[in-house]
């Protein structure tokens, strides 16, 4: 059987071996008596959407049923991005969300985000306190008279839309003027409806790839070049602009440019960063720890100035707000725009992209040389019995590098040189350790990564 993984990105399991009836309804259970606590309200309301994959439409009815007979007022919207599922949250006024997806995992998995009334994801001492209610196992539930019916609400696809398209930033006339060409992969998951109804309110032809909506993947679905051909050759193939690719919950954004090469994830972020710094006063940005050097670059063109969190959105989200950053996000192709709302949206990237495309008048691959040019090598290491054991033999094997290191960090071991850097840590969403490094060119970026791999292989 396979491990249940719970952690500050919510539940994620296989369904039917580690994620379990049993398994849902515990943690369901638990959500509801931790969002009644906070909210201290006669009825508590909260909103619950799935990302549309196969077969999630059995534990969306679980997940609603048990929250109706905990005493909870849902609002269901049905098949939804991550994002939109944080935004009715916020604007539906709601004492909490729960959005159903596994994310980029495979068709075999799903799982269960937890977010508060703003939106935003559990941070790490509300999901301790979410682990605890769930191991007690004193829930309570109502009786007939108690239970309350849930509502339907099938609107926040068009209410997503439309509050991206009234943010001041966004050129509606400059990306209308372009015409853009865009080809669409949204994995027959959320993103399927959404992502090319906004592109063609903004003007585009779009040319849906994978976007029928019946939650069967094509290919797997983490947006990574080498499960993108498809798309790379359809762009080509119609002489497109650009070709964009979502998750199942559409909350990362990765590109193609209209060669057929794809843009970068890293490059995503970068590019957001810089057409918000640009037109913003404030200059602060925020990125996690594995993100590209390339943002502190162009921040420091426009005299801005970037802070780095753990990675994990809410992580990300809590130091933005810190600092009061207008920008942020995580190199995996997850913009947080919080003019919009404080968590990864596909949505608001693809406007920002769109936008900072129109005013360069570059095509994506004339605008990617623009880019300080940085070279990230991802890798992972499977099957780690114990990841936080090895990662602390990591981290005392590489103290006598100490002073060579520019700054060191706590997330599973950051170590950033004057040339290069490499991230190890523990996943937050599967069962392994992952080892990141970027320098300038890939030749190195690998010959790095394979050096540390060794270590962390030689530890376990």
């Amino acid at each position: 059987m396979s491990e249940l993984i719970v952690s500050v990105s919510g539940v994620r399991g296989i369904l039917g071996d580690s994620l379990t009836p049993q398994a849902i309804t515990k943690y369901v259970s638990a959500f509801a008596e931790f969002a009644k606590e906070k909210s201290k309200k006669k009825t508590c309301s909260i909103v619950v959407g799935r990302d549309g994959r196969l077969h999630g439409d059995v534990v969306e009815n679980l997940v609603v049923s048990c929250l109706s007979m905990s005493g909870v007022r849902v609002i269901s919207i049905g098949v939804a991005p991550t994002p939109t599922v944080q935004l009715a949250a916020e604007l539906s006024r709601s004492d909490g969300a729960i959005s159903i997806t596994a994310s980029h995992n495979p068709q075999i998995w799903n799982g269960l985000k937890f977010l508060n009334s703003d939106g935003t994801f559990l941070d790490e001492v509300q999901i301790k306190k979410l682990i605890n209610i769930a191991d007690k196992g004193t829930f309570t539930y109502s009786n007939v008279d108690g239970i309350v019916p849930p509502m339907h609400n099938n609107s926040w696809l068009k209410k997503h839309i439309v509050e991206i398209l009234k943010l001041k930033i966004v050129d509606k006339k400059n990306i209308r003027n372009r015409k853009f060409k865009v080809v669409v992969d949204a994995v027959n998951s959320s993103g399927s409806h959404i992502v090319p109804d906004m592109l063609e309110q903004l003007g585009c032809k779009v040319i849906r790839l994978y976007c029928d909506g019946t939650g069967i993947f094509p290919h797997t679905p983490e947006p990574l070049p080498q499960n993108l051909t498809g798309l790379a050759n359809a762009v080509v193939k119609n002489k497109a602009d650009l070709g964009i690719s979502v998750d199942p919950d559409a909350d990362r954004l990765v590109l193609i440019t209209e060669t057929g090469e794809p843009f970068s994830e890293e490059n995503t972020i970068t590019t957001a960063v810089r057409h918000v710094l640009r037109k913003s006063k404030t200059k602060n940005a925020t990125v996690n720890l594995s993100t590209t050097r390339a943002v502190d670059d162009v921040a420091e063109e426009l005299g801005g100035k970037v802070f780095r969190s753990a990675v994990g959105e809410i992580n990300v989200v809590k130091e933005m707000m810190k600092n009061g950053s207008v920008i942020g996000g995580e190199g995996s192709g997850g913009v947080i725009f919080p003019a919009s709302h404080y968590g990864r949206d596909s949505l608001a990237g693809i406007v920002l992209i769109l936008g900072e495309l129109a005013q360069s008048g570059l095509s994506l691959s004339n605008y990617k040389k623009s880019i300080p040019q940085y070279h990230i090598a991802k890798a992972k290491i499977e099957n780690v019995k114990n990841p936080d054991q090895v990662l602390k033999k990591i981290k005392k094997l590489n103290e006598k590098n100490r002073d060579l290191i520019k700054s060191w960090s706590n997330d599973g071991l950051k170590l950033d040189f004057k040339d290069f850097w490499v991230h190890m840590r523990k996943s937050n969403t599967e069962p392994i350790i992952r080892v990141i490094t970027e320098a300038r060119t890939q030749e190195e970026a690998e010959k790095i990564q394979k050096s540390f791999l060794n270590q962390v292989k030689s530890l376990i």
